[in-house]
């Protein structure tokens, strides 16, 4: 009753605040946001009656942090989001200071979320200042949860095992032979990152298993692996965390948090992820974080969709009312020692108008057809006879985006400097052209950029905040470039 009502009341709030939200200019029109108030991760990502099911970290009630609701929002084809209602409050002594991270998954005919239940405990009287569990919730339709009865399903970490009995949150659920597993994040004693393994018959007794992974203060790896990942893509195994407290490295690991993957080998006896490469980052831009991965049985893929925004960031659109929003969903694929991530091909069916391009550029250019704040825009750079390129994207008199390729040191600079409101800077990566060609396909939505290079081997991705005015692309060539544009408005 208590969460009926709580819930209620959040919807009431939301639809009356939304009717402002939806007069500002930055909200996306193809990606998942919420109708008001603050979003951060996504939450329980899976199949379930018909429908992919996205849930996020929610606070309705303000365009900022706070007690955390989830929200969710379900497609059919990935592509074209509705958003159904706020499917969990935190309303009970367990979770009565947020509903946290977590996942879902089918089981017998109905959908089962687990989440960390959050309480804060007054720090002034010493000890944790926290106390974080697993706690259960079932719907039989996928829209509207009960909370299991006995939660929480898991109270806390095994003591004497090196790690922290505070830190113990965002559990990811999948099946593998007879079993259910559930990794979640945790912090050593040492105060560096590390992950616990569980496994259940029947999702609701959980026995622990082992320490999965974790790293070491020596390793630059953070104090804490947020939103743990177990993924399998290609036949191989990826174990993905989200990293707090890396260190810079040079131009690496700029953002204040990082979100990335360790190819490796999962043994289900001992539960121990033996980790056989080294960590790198899903995405090199500005904002990404807390990736949520689902295995996708009906295509037989892997699928995952982050928060595209980043902590400690300066967010102009809260002034409007909402804050936060997801990425597109990416497919996952092993090629070699690396992840890629390609846009899922059902984004095509967004597609509205098309302009096709082949030319060769000597100077800046300007195709007519070819501007907009929407849109997906794919071009192959032929940098025989050239030494790089600039390309502006959301351009007015006074704004400009600036991808930047330098051949000489295979550098590709995301500059943000003249990009509108926000924070100013720019992210690089290193990535050489394939057969002398830089391919690219680039997402906007009026207040965000996702940008793939060759083929999703890298990614870098950054919200955005120009004014309405600012929608020119301009091919700026450092030489003789040959390109293949084909332009889409979404």
């Amino acid at each position: 009753m208590k969460q009926r009502e709580a819930l209620m009341k959040a919807e009431q709030f939301q639809r009356e605040a939304a009717k402002q939200v939806e007069k500002s200019y930055w909200k996306p029109k193809y990606h998942i946001s919420a109708p008001t108030g603050w979003i951060n991760d996504p939450n329980g990502f899976c199949y379930f009656n018909g429908e992919y099911h996205l849930f996020y970290q929610h606070y309705p009630y303000a365009p900022e942090w706070g007690p955390m609701h989830w929200g969710h929002a379900a497609s059919s084809d990935l592509a074209h989001w509705q958003t159904r209602p706020i499917a969990l409050a935190p309303t009970d002594e367990y979770d009565k200071n947020g509903c946290f991270s977590g996942s879902a998954i089918e089981k017998d005919g109905k959908l089962y979320a687990v989440y960390t239940g959050h309480v804060d405990l007054d720090k002034s009287l010493g000890g944790d200042d926290r106390i974080e569990s697993q706690c259960l919730a079932v719907s039989e339709d996928g829209n509207t949860f009960t909370k299991w009865e006995n939660n929480p399903v898991v109270k806390r970490v095994p003591e004497n095992i090196g790690i922290r009995t505070e830190h113990f949150r965002d559990p990811k659920v999948w099946k593998h032979d007879d079993f259910y597993y559930m990794v979640v994040g945790v912090q050593t004693e040492e105060e560096s990152g590390a992950v616990v393994l569980y496994k259940s018959h029947n999702l609701t007794d959980w026995e622990f298993v082992n320490v999965m992974a974790k790293s070491t203060v020596a390793e630059n790896l953070g104090f804490m692996w947020e939103c743990p990942n177990f993924a399998e893509a290609d036949g191989q195994e990826i174990l993905i965390v989200s990293p707090q407290g890396m260190k810079p490295e040079a131009e690496k690991y700029l953002n204040v948090h990082q979100s990335g993957f360790f190819l490796g080998k999962m043994n289900y006896e001992t539960g121990i992820f033996d980790r056989q490469v080294p960590f790198d980052i899903f995405d090199y831009g500005f904002d990404f974080y807390a990736p949520q991965i689902m295995q996708d049985e009906l295509n037989n893929r892997c699928i995952m969709i982050a928060w595209l925004d980043m902590w400690e960031n300066e967010m102009p659109e809260q002034k409007d009312g909402w804050c936060g929003m997801m990425s597109i969903p990416r497919i996952l694929k092993v090629k070699g020692d690396t992840v890629y991530s390609l846009p899922a091909p059902e984004l095509a069916t967004l597609r509205k108008t098309e302009v096709h391009y082949e030319l060769t550029m000597n100077t800046a250019t300007e195709l007519n057809g070819v501007a907009g704040d929407c849109y997906e825009l794919n071009t192959v750079l032929d940098m025989a006879d050239a030494d790089g390129f600039t390309l502006k994207l959301r351009v007015s008199e006074t704004e400009e985006t600036n991808l930047i390729y330098n051949k000489t040191n295979n550098l590709l600079i995301l500059n943000r400097d003249k990009s509108g409101s926000g924070i100013k800077g720019q992210r690089q990566v290193e990535i050489a052209p394939v057969d002398g060609k830089l391919s690219l396909q680039i997402f906007s939505d009026r207040s965000s950029l996702e940008i793939f290079v060759n083929g999703g081997q890298r990614v870098l991705s950054s919200r955005i905040y120009p004014t309405e005015k600012a929608t020119g692309i301009m091919f700026v060539p450092n030489g003789f470039v040959n390109a293949v544009v084909d332009f889409y408005e979404l």
